[in-house]
């Protein structure tokens, strides 16, 4: 039985793909095969990277690639609401595609696997992991049922959430999917197919519209019934967080929580760009940063930038950028409702 641990990348999140599989390879052992799942075509870099490291490949698998973008988009387009709302908007029928290419985990190689973005970093050992899928088929470590499950379920369908999944439940089994563990072959070719045909008879209704893979994921997993363990959930008292926001101290480049050891940290919404400019030698604030470059250039300190904060015209011209990327779409269905622009088709 192999396990092993998959990622998902492109040329944009280099630097953080070198940082993650150094803190791999550090944290975890040299022997943890890896398998980075492309994002898209722009891997001049990644592969360049995989080709110099022995425990690294390049998912290349191109049927499962177009099974799973056809699943997500056959789900969303049978989201009577988010289709009306999108088209309204302006945008297309469904968003970021390629995100759901993260469930080629479960077409590869690896038995047992832990799901990680590229933008985490690997804090402490994994044995822990593989062991409870011993026993459960989908395993996190996610705070994310403290809050509103607005992001995953949809807050106007809640009758109908309650009848497919059942709303504590649901709120109860939400996680972020930036990390999390499961097994090859859980979801069998004939399962999948009942769920994406309750999906189109109307379950899609249940996803909420805020998101694009996350909400599928979820709903995979509740309406599947698959055996379900989040350390955070069911081990509160020895459960770590793991996101950037949160207080940690720092011994020797490892991140603890009240004394115990993360098992990851994860970047997630810090922009791609911010760990380039970075990476560059600009100062970029980025929390636990000189652990990220620690991590960045674990195998080239000579490497390691002496940073340089930018001018004063460079900060105000990214601010500019920053705040048209954030909103995007408010801009685009102005200038659609107003008529500057044509809406897609």
């Amino acid at each position: 039985m192999t396990n092993g641990i998959y990622t998902f990348a492109n040329d944009m999140v280099y630097d953080q793909l070198v940082a993650l599989l150094n803190s791999i390879e550090l944290n975890a052992g040299k022997e943890i095969p890896v398998c980075v799942i492309p994002y898209n075509t722009q891997l001049d870099k990644i592969r360049a990277e995989v080709a110099a490291r022995k425990n690294v490949t390049l998912f290349d698998d191109a049927a499962s690639i177009a099974f799973w973008e056809d699943f997500i988009t056959q789900a969303w387009k049978a989201h009577k609401t988010a289709q009306k709302v999108w088209h309204k908007k302006g945008w297309p029928e469904v968003r970021r595609v390629n995100f759901v290419r993260k469930l080629c985990s479960f077409d590869g190689a690896f038995d047992k696997f832990i799901y990680m973005d590229a933008d985490t970093l690997l804090m402490g050992p994994i044995e822990q992991i593989y062991q409870k899928l011993d026993n459960y088929e989908w395993v996190v470590n996610d705070f994310q049922y403290k809050s509103d499950m607005d992001y995953i379920f949809n807050p106007e369908a809640e009758k109908l959430i309650e009848k497919t999944i059942g709303l504590e439940k649901a709120k109860s089994q939400i996680f972020c999917a930036g990390w999390f563990a499961s097994k090859k072959g859980v979801f069998n070719s004939v399962e999948l197919a009942d769920l994406l045909e309750k999906l189109k008879a109307g379950e899609a209704e249940v996803m909420s519209l805020r998101g694009s893979d996350q909400p599928l994921y979820n709903y995979l997993v509740s309406r599947s019934g698959i055996s379900y363990y989040n350390f955070a959930y069911h081990d509160l008292e020895q459960a770590t967080g793991s996101h950037w926001s949160s207080k940690f101290d720092v011994v020797d480049h490892v991140l603890y929580d009240k004394g115990r050891r993360l098992t990851y940290i994860h970047y997630m919404s810090i922009a791609s760009s911010e760990f380039t400019q970075l990476c560059a030698g600009e100062d970029i604030n980025i929390p636990y940063r000189d652990v990220f470059l620690h991590y960045r250039y674990l195998k080239s300190p000579e490497e390691r930038p002496k940073l340089v904060r930018p001018s004063l015209l460079v900060r105000a011209q990214r601010n500019a950028k920053s705040f048209v990327s954030q909103n995007i779409g408010k801009i685009r269905s102005k200038l659609v409702s107003t008529g500057v622009l044509k809406r897609a088709n």
